[in-house]
């Protein structure tokens, strides 16, 4: 997948020149020429589960064997079980993967929900002075979903965070993939919030998909949304605090995973709406007499009404939190 923003003469000169300088290809980054650049640092990959069972054992099973066993590029892959009711917790420890339950980590602090949570507690128990994220539910994963994320923070010392770009196509129930069909809240929501308010990060591909890779020192200075905000919340926090040119994004190819149903989306998109509005009113962009409304209004077929609360919790920055350190916050998950 070629990135069209470093092509196209429309599109606007400071988004098409970080493109064309800041974008890649994982077949750019081949394991064992990073694994010649990685010198002494150490890399986390990070999944959040949950009722992941059918998906994330191979995922894990593939990161041991291609990027631990065959090249010893990834020193840790942890599983953040993000409260399965299935059989996730032991399939990814059986396949070679460290568990550690959402709630067991840094238990002192009040239990939240949603992937956010997931994620920062997943960057709070984990060890890499490189972390990578990954979504447990890819189809099509391959190890170079990771290998390429690495690519440019271990050659280029002035990176710090990487996002996934990928096609993102849509499987509808009979089976047949659908080209440009995926991605929906990316391009009703996301893609049109970032280029009126944050137009210096249109250039990324999939502002909202769920692979990337940062630095941990820049990880542990940014707040986390904990619900399906969070990859946004990132993008537009990491842009005040370090830079564009610090952000760089990698062609993964293509990218299948599980779809969620409409009215998920709708949510979801709530979601994000509140995180972008929070970030405009953090920079005084935006002065509000009000907060906004939470409560969004949902309408099934039958006409039957769904009240559902869309309002987005934040953990603060991992650095804030005392004490920053990992073994007493992991408990290993039995298999």
């Amino acid at each position: 997948m070629e990135n069209p923003s470093s092509r196209s003469p429309r599109v606007p000169a400071p988004v098409r020149d970080w493109s064309r300088s800041h974008t890649s290809s994982a077949a750019d980054w081949p394991p064992e020429a990073l694994l010649r650049a990685k010198g002494a640092a150490t890399v986390s990959v990070v999944l959040p589960a949950r009722d992941e069972e059918q998906t994330v054992g191979g995922i894990v099973s593939a990161i041991r064997r291609d990027l631990v066993e065959a090249v010893p590029l990834v020193d840790e892959i942890l599983v953040v079980d993000s409260r399965s009711t299935d059989a996730t917790a032991a399939l990814a420890s059986a396949a070679g993967a460290r568990v550690v339950r959402q709630d067991d980590v840094l238990p002192g602090l009040p239990p939240l929900s949603g992937k956010g949570e997931a994620l920062w507690k997943g960057l709070a128990a984990s060890t890499g002075d490189i972390v990578v994220f990954a979504d447990s539910d890819l189809r099509n994963f391959g190890s170079h979903f990771i290998s390429g994320l690495l690519g440019p923070l271990l050659t280029r010392p002035e990176i710090a965070f990487v996002k996934g770009a990928y096609e993102r196509p849509l499987t509808g129930s009979d089976g047949v993939a659908r080209r440009g069909a995926g991605g929906r809240v990316t391009e009703l929501v996301a893609r049109p919030m970032l280029n009126l308010y944050w137009p210096e990060l249109a250039g990324f591909v999939q502002p909202l998909g769920g692979e990337y890779a940062a630095r941990r020192e820049v990880l542990e200075q940014v707040p986390f949304v904990t619900e399906y905000g969070v990859e946004f919340g990132l993008l537009v926090d990491l842009l005040e605090r370090v830079g564009l040119d610090a952000m760089a994004q990698v062609d993964l190819g293509c990218r299948e995973h599980s779809h969620q149903s409409t009215a998920a989306l709708g949510r979801m998109a709530g979601q994000i709406m509140l995180t972008a509005w929070s970030r405009l009113e953090r920079q005084g962009r935006i002065v509000a007499s009000e907060a906004p409304a939470t409560n969004l209004l949902q309408f099934g077929l039958d006409g039957e009404a769904t009240l559902s609360d869309v309002s987005v919790a934040e953990r603060p920055p991992l650095a804030t939190v005392a004490p920053v350190t990992n073994a007493p916050r992991v408990s290993k998950t039995a298999s």
